[in-house]
């Protein structure tokens, strides 16, 4: 059986993807092709990342609205 984990991989291991191809982008000697295939990914891990942390947080307000607690997130929290 294959898990959604094994199949995306974890939230570190996408960010920290994620910040290489930054790097390697930022560093302007990728040859074209490969930076917009690098930047294709990049975009993808970073959908990923975002769903993933909007499902914690999803899941992190269920727990505390059933612990009977109040979760709310700050202005600058959500920036």
């Amino acid at each position: 059986m294959v898990t959604k984990k094994t199949q995306k991989g974890s939230f570190e291991s996408s960010l920290k993807r994620l910040e290489a191809i930054v790097e390697s982008l930022e560093g302007g000697k990728v040859p074209l092709d490969e930076a917009v295939e690098l930047y294709e990914e990049g975009i993808k891990l970073s959908r990923e990342c975002a769903e993933k942390l909007r499902a914690t947080e999803l899941k992190i307000r269920k727990l505390a609205k059933a612990a009977g607690e109040d979760f709310e997130v700050s202005e600058a929290e959500e920036a």
